[in-house]
């Protein structure tokens, strides 16, 4: 048996399940009745979504429905870091939404706080983008996972390489 358990707390997209949900946004958008004779685009390169439509009522109603279609594929909203909104020209409205991938240092130094805070037996480092979390106890860590899905990082949290 190992001396010590650990886990890594990671932030991960499935990329092709975003492609995927991006595909079902178009084709819900070319079929419903609202977005008829519109000009709405929405498109994905690289790790940012650019949305595209006639005013920001419908901007507004594009991301709802790309936001539905990533809760089907089993993707986080929190995967998405929204910009703000920007005019496009002829009145248009468009705004990019960034996909995040990995815990930045700010987040993770967050997390570690949070786990040192909780009085958990636990040790926490930062390793890039990611946090490992090692315990000498299985109950330990079963703690620390279940108090940090208590509490909102503003980022899509999962647990990995539990050994």
């Amino acid at each position: 048996m190992p001396s010590t358990y650990s886990f890594d707390v990671v932030s991960e997209v499935n990329m092709q399940e975003v492609d995927n949900a991006v595909n079902q946004a178009k084709k819900e958008i070319d079929q419903r009745y609202d977005f008829k004779g519109s000009k709405t685009e929405i498109e994905l390169k690289d790790e940012e979504i650019k949305i595209l439509s006639d005013d920001e009522y419908k901007l507004k109603a594009v991301v709802e429905i790309l936001k539905a279609k990533l809760i089907k594929r089993g993707i986080s909203p929190k995967a998405l870091d929204l910009g703000k909104v920007e005019n496009a020209s002829m009145g248009a409205a468009r705004q990019i939404a960034k996909i995040v991938k990995g815990i930045s240092k700010e987040k993770a130094k967050d997390i570690v706080a949070e786990i040192k805070g909780s009085k958990v037996k636990a040790q926490a480092q930062i390793m890039e983008n990611q946090v490992r979390v090692s315990s000498k106890d299985k109950d330990d860590l079963q703690a620390v996972i279940t108090l940090l899905k208590s509490k909102d990082f503003g980022i899509d949290l999962q647990f990995t390489n539990y050994r």
